[in-house]
C-alpha cells in the first residue's frame, strides 16, 4: 500500500515536514509531495482539461498513491493558505474521491489547542472531497524544533515509534475503506 505524504508547511525546518521525512525513512513505500509551492492560485476557471504542470503533478500523485498523510502546521487559527490551496485544487478531480487520509499534528506544548482549528478545517475540507477519514491515524506527537537534527529528520527512538504506530494505523485503516 503506498502513502502519499503532505505537508502544510512551506517553511524551511519546518517540523511538519521533518515528521513527513522521518516518515518516509522509517516506510519506504512513501512518496513527499515537494510541489505545493509550485501550484498556482487556486481558480475554478483553470480548472479544465489544460491544467497547470502542477496541478497535474498534484493530482496524478494523489491518484496514484492509496492513502494520504498529511502533517500540517495551524496558522492564524486555521490551514495555512497554500496548503488551503493544494486542497481546492483536489476538489474538482476526482483523484482524492474516497482517499483515505490521515493527519499527524506535531504541535508542542506551547500550543495547548495542538492545532486544533487547523485540523478542524481540514476536517471540513476533505469531507467537501468526500475523502475517507482514517481516525485512529489522526494523532497528536509532539515535535520540538531541536529535536529535528541537520539531516532533517527526527531521530527520537520514541518518536519514532509513535510515528510507525501511525504509520501502521493508516495502512490498516485504509485497507478497510472501500474505493470506487
Amino acid at each position: 500500500m503506498s502513502l502519499l505524504l503532505i505537508s502544510g508547511s512551506l517553511r524551511d525546518g519546518s517540523t511538519n515536514t521533518a515528521m513527513l521525512r522521518t516518515a518516509q525513512a522509517l516506510d519506504p513505500d512513501t512518496e513527499l509531495f515537494a510541489g505545493m509551492g509550485d501550484l498556482p492560485h487556486f481558480s475554478p476557471d483553470d480548472d479544465g482539461d489544460d491544467l497547470a504542470a502542477p496541478v497535474a503533478d498534484l493530482r496524478a500523485a494523489v491518484g496514484r498513491v492509496d492513502a494520504i498523510l498529511v502533517c500540517t502546521p495551524e496558522y492564524a487559527g486555521a490551514l495555512p493558505g497554500a496548503f488551503k490551496n493544494l486542497l481546492e485544487w483536489l476538489v474538482g478531480g476526482g483523484e482524492a474521491y474516497r482517499k483515505p487520509i490521515a493527519w499527524i499534528n506535531v504541535s508542542g506544548p506551547a500550543a495547548p489547542s495542538g492545532g486544533a482549528d487547523a485540523h478542524d478545517s481540514l476536517r471540513k475540507v476533505v469531507g467537501y472531497i468526500s475523502m475517507e477519514i482514517v481516525e485512529e491515524a489522526c494523532v497528536r506527537i509532539p515535535v520540538a524544533r531541536d529535536a529535528v537534527g541537520e539531516n532533517g529528520l527526527v531521530a527520537d527512538p520514541a518518536i519514532r515509534e509513535r510515528l510507525a504506530a501511525a504509520l501502521a494505523a493508516l495502512r490498516e485503516g485504509a485497507a478497510r475503506v472501500e474505493t470506487f
